[in-house]
Parts: C-alpha cells; sequence; structure tokens
C-alpha cells in the first residue's frame, strides 16, 4: 500500500491577509505534490491552506478541537472531533511528518515545539515565527519544497 505525505499547515485563527495568501499557496502547492494536508481544521490560515489544497483536489484532514465534525471549515475532506481543545495540537504534530507554520502565537508555537521534540521538519514562512530548530522559508513555494525534500530524506 502506498500512502501519501502528510504535511501539517499550522497557524492563526485570525489571519493577515498576506498570510492567508500565503496559506492558499502553501496548500495548493502541498496538493500538487500528492501530500495530504493536515490541520486544524478552523479558520484563518487553517482555512485558507484547505482551501489551497481542496481547489487542487487534494486530500485536507482537519483535526478539530471541539466533538462536532461540523464545525470543519468547508474545505475540509477529512473531519477528526477530538473534543480536546487545544490538546489536539498534539495529535496534529504527531500526524504530519512535516510542519509548515504561517503567523499564530501560542497555539502554533505549541504545535511546532511539539514536532521539534518529535525530531519533524518544522519550517516557518517569512521569519513570522522563530523557535531554535525550526527552518526558515521566504515563500510559499521555498517552505513546500523544503518540506518536500525533508521528507524524501527520512526513512
Amino acid at each position: 500500500m502506498i500512502r501519501r505525505p502528510l504535511i501539517g499547515v499550522i497557524g492563526a485563527a485570525t489571519a493577515s491577509e498576506q498570510g492567508c495568501a500565503d496559506a492558499v499557496e502553501v496548500g495548493r502547492l502541498i496538493a500538487q505534490g500528492g501530500a495530504a494536508l493536515v490541520c486544524g481544521g478552523l479558520g484563518g490560515i487553517m482555512e485558507a491552506a484547505s482551501r489551497g489544497a481542496a481547489q487542487q483536489g487534494g486530500e485536507v484532514i482537519g483535526i478539530l478541537p471541539g466533538a462536532d465534525a461540523l464545525g470543519a471549515n468547508p474545505w475540509v475532506t477529512v473531519a477528526v472531533a477530538t473534543n480536546m481543545g487545544h490538546a489536539r495540537n498534539i495529535i496534529i504534530a504527531h500526524t504530519a511528518q512535516a510542519l509548515i507554520a504561517i503567523e499564530g502565537k501560542y497555539g502554533t508555537l505549541s504545535e511546532m515545539a511539539i514536532g521539534l521534540k518529535l525530531g519533524k521538519p518544522v519550517i516557518t514562512l517569512r521569519r513570522r515565527l522563530e523557535i531554535p530548530g525550526a527552518l526558515a522559508a521566504v515563500s510559499p513555494r521555498e517552505a513546500v519544497s523544503m518540506a518536500f525534500e525533508m521528507l524524501r530524506g527520512s526513512p
């Protein structure tokens, strides 16, 4: 059985116009590369990345904080209701094989830290979030290329 790579997109629920534009492009590139997108399934960066991936026919897995799968943004193709609140960030970090952070605050930083602790590639777009061990990308294309390159190099 061949499995798709799983690339996580993490970021602010309330995002800037530039952040959303970047997220749409990241989602589009993830889908074009044949990976599934993993995210928190709600609004902002999550919804923008989901839209980009879904519009390219990609799979979008939303790991939701609430108990109702209907709470997912309209672009999520597989909604996982956890009823775990912020603890769902751990599931996102464990599920994704690489993480791309676009904007965000403490929740995004927690996902980045968990991903790094697990030894996963963590890429920040446009240096909006810095944490030791995370790699910086200056464009959506570079961020997604870095994620795919690192996944090819992992066991």
